[in-house]
């Protein structure tokens, strides 16, 4: 796919690209998309760049569906990274030879390129990637362990999440995320996870609570050892009302 953009580059925007980082959560754990390199035994987040018949809104979508197969996802942009050099001697004579570039035309690539970064939030169970290229490897990997990355994707992995934390005081997550009926401790788990940190039982359900985006069901969870615990639901409208409008208090 590379080699098709390059010998076709008149139809892509030149020095920008995109690249987004697709966060999965799934049983209390945080995991994050990445593509292994065919070429070298590195990694790096999903990402490509923009048509120039496309905004870039919907390029970062072509962009993520090409790379991994992975549709149906909202992204957010979050930062832009544009040192000089972020992509200095990086896709070199070693990557043209694999491809089978003339180094003429592979300057377009060796150009300098800013990034725009884009993110999303997922249930990892729910979102199976699918690779166009049978020579790449796309793994979900816990957040935790992540290998060594290509440029500054690491930069733009620790950016996202600082933001995906950030984005935590201003809007609800778990819609998706959860099963349709959950507990309140599952639900602190779920930020907890995000957050990297433990939060206050008391203050957590006093302040899930007052953003009224739950219905406590008539039901309790079955098959616990101890006290059987309240199943809730997110009510939905609600839920999408706070998304639109926001919220104000932090965690």
């Amino acid at each position: 796919m590379l080699k098709d953009i390059i010998e076709n580059n008149q139809n892509y925007q030149p020095g920008l690209s995109i690249d987004c980082v697709i966060f999965g959560f799934h049983d209390n754990q945080l995991k994050v998309l990445l593509i292994k390199i065919p070429h070298q035994n590195t990694w790096s987040l999903p990402g490509g760049f923009i048509p120039i018949d496309q905004d870039i809104d919907t390029a970062a979508v072509t962009v993520l569906n090409e790379r991994t197969g992975v549709e149906g996802v909202f992204l957010r942009q979050f930062a832009t990274f544009g040192k000089v050099k972020r992509n200095d001697q990086h896709f070199g004579k070693e990557v043209l030879e694999y491809l089978k570039i003339e180094e003429e035309k592979g300057k377009w690539l060796m150009q300098r390129f800013v990034t725009i970064g884009y993110y999303a939030l997922v249930d990892f169970l729910k979102t199976i990637p699918k690779s166009a290229d049978k020579d790449q490897v796309i793994e979900w990997i816990d957040h935790k362990e992540v290998p060594e990355l290509i440029l500054d994707h690491k930069e733009i992995l620790d950016k996202a999440l600082d933001t995906l934390r950030t984005e935590l005081n201003l809007m609800p997550v778990g819609y998706n995320l959860l099963p349709e009926k959950f507990t309140i401790p599952e639900l602190q788990k779920l930020y907890e996870t995000i957050l990297d940190r433990k939060l206050d039982r008391r203050n957590f359900l006093r302040k899930i609570t007052n953003i009224g985006i739950l219905t406590k069901l008539d039901e309790k969870k079955s098959n616990v050892a101890h006290k059987a615990p309240n199943l809730y639901s997110f009510d939905k409208d609600k839920y999408e009302e706070v998304l639109k409008n926001g919220l104000t208090q932090g965690w």
